[in-house]
C-alpha cells in the first residue's frame, strides 16, 4: 500500500490537523483506520503514517473545495442525483428495497482537557445519552438496542456499510472516531481489589485474521462516568484480558488522572486506547480490572470498542459532505446489532464542541 502524498494531504487538512491525527495513532496495535473525510481511500497507521491514493490537495484545501461545491450546488438542477450508484434507477430500487438508512444526530461534547480524549457516549441529545454498563462480573454487552446507540436496522441479507454523512462541528481541528461499542463494565473506584469480569462481547470475536469478525483492532478505553474522580493518584494495574488468539494476557500499567473530569478517558495525554501486551493486536474480552489506589469518589467504566473510521474537521460551523460510498475501499462495514458511537480524539481545546449531522448506511448484496 503506497504512502499518501504528504504535501497534498497537509494542504487539504492543514498541518496542525495532520500532526494531531498522526500523534493520536502512535503505538496503535490494530489495523490501519480509514480517514473518512478525505476523498480517496486514505488510512492512518500505528506509526502515524498515511497510506492510500489521494488526488486532491494539489491547489485547494478542504475549505476551498467546500466553497466551490456550494457555488456549484446553487446552479445545478435540484433533481440531479449525485451518489455512488450505477444509475438513478439502481439507487431508487435499492432504497425501495429497504437497503438505505439515514440517521440524524446532535451531540454536544463535554468540556475537556487539551490533548486528552473524551467520550460522547454518555451525552445527548440525539441519540439520547448512552446507558451506563453494569458492574462485575457480567458487565454489559452493547447492541443497537442499547440506549444511546445509532439504531441501524440489520439488513435482511448481505451486509450494512457506512456510506456517507453531512456533519458540522463548532470547534476547528477536532477529530471524531466512529466506533462500534462492544462491551462495558462499571469499576468500583473505592477499592484496590482485583475484580473479575466474565462478560464477553458478541461482535469481532474471531481468532482468524481473514475473517471480517476478527478480534484485531478491538481496543480498551477507561472512561470517567457521570461523577469526577477524587484527587487521588492512581494507576490501572494487573488488568487482564484475552487477546486475538484467545490467550490470557496482562495489560501494561496505565497511569490514571487524579481529579479526572467526567467523560474524559482516564488515560495519559495523547492516548485514546489502553496499551496491550507486545505483539497483541486486539482484545477479545476483559477478564480483570484493578486500581492501584482506593479513589474515594468517582465512576469509571472499562469499555471495549472496534474502530470504523475517523472524521476530522478542518473547518467549523459548515456542513461537511463526507462521501464514503464512492471510496469503495473504505466504506466501513456495520455488523448486525452494532452499537455505533463517537470518541473525541485528543481534543485541540478545552471548549465543548457541538456536532450536528446525518449518517447514511446502505446494504451490500450478499
Amino acid at each position: 500500500m503506497r504512502s499518501t502524498h504528504s504535501n497534498r494531504l497537509e494542504r487539504w487538512l492543514g498541518t496542525e490537523r495532520i500532526e494531531r491525527l498522526s500523534a493520536s495513532m502512535r503505538g496503535w496495535y490494530g489495523p490501519p483506520i480509514p480517514i473518512l473525510d478525505v476523498p480517496g481511500s486514505v488510512k492512518i497507521h500505528g506509526d502515524g503514517d498515511f497510506s492510500g491514493p489521494f488526488e486532491r490537495g494539489v491547489f485547494w484545501s478542504a475549505m476551498d473545495a467546500l466553497g466551490e461545491a456550494f457555488k456549484r450546488a446553487a446552479k445545478v438542477d435540484p433533481n440531479t442525483f449525485y451518489a455512488g450508484f450505477t444509475s438513478i434507477s439502481d439507487a431508487l430500487a435499492r432504497a425501495s428495497g429497504g437497503y438505505g438508512q439515514v440517521r440524524s444526530f446532535q451531540k454536544t461534547g463535554p468540556t475537556g482537557v487539551a490533548g486528552a480524549t473524551s467520550s460522547l457516549w454518555r451525552l445527548g441529545a440525539v441519540p439520547p445519552a448512552g446507558a451506563a454498563p453494569a458492574g462485575v462480573a457480567g458487565g454489559t454487552v452493547y447492541t443497537s438496542a442499547s440506549t444511546g446507540a445509532f439504531g441501524f436496522a440489520n439488513p435482511a441479507s448481505g451486509t450494512n456499510h457506512l456510506v456517507g454523512a453531512d456533519v458540522s462541528a463548532s470547534i476547528i481541528n477536532n477529530s471524531v472516531l466512529i466506533y462500534d461499542l462492544l462491551f462495558g463494565c462499571n469499576k468500583a473506584m473505592a477499592s484496590v481489589a482485583a475484580e473479575a469480569v466474565t462478560g464477553v462481547p458478541t461482535r469481532y470475536q474471531s481468532t482468524t485474521a481473514t475473517n471480517p469478525d476478527y478480534i484485531g483492532g478491538n481496543f480498551l478505553f477507561i472512561q470517567v462516568g457521570g461523577t469526577a474522580l477524587a484527587a487521588t493518584a492512581h494507576n490501572w494495574t494487573v488488568c487482564t484480558y484475552l487477546d486475538q488468539a484467545n490467550a490470557a494476557s496482562t495489560m501494561p500499567s496505565l497511569v490514571g488522572n487524579a481529579s479526572a473530569i467526567i467523560d474524559r478517558l482516564d488515560h495519559p495525554l495523547q492516548q485514546w486506547f489502553a496499551p496491550l501486551e507486545a505483539g497483541d493486536v486486539g482484545i477479545k474480552a476483559l477478564t480483570q480490572m484493578q486500581c492501584s489506589a482506593s479513589v474515594a469518589t468517582g465512576v469509571v467504566w472499562f469499555m471495549i470498542g472496534h474502530p470504523l473510521g475517523v472524521m476530522s474537521f478542518p473547518v467549523i460551523n459548515s456542513v461537511l459532505p463526507f462521501d464514503w460510498l464512492t471510496n469503495r475501499n473504505q466504506a466501513p462495514r456495520i455488523f448486525d446489532n452494532a452499537c455505533i458511537s463517537f470518541l473525541e480524539m485528543l481534543k485541540p481545546a478545552t471548549t465543548a464542541t457541538a456536532y450536528t449531522g446525518t449518517v447514511w448506511a446502505t446494504g451490500a448484496a450478499p
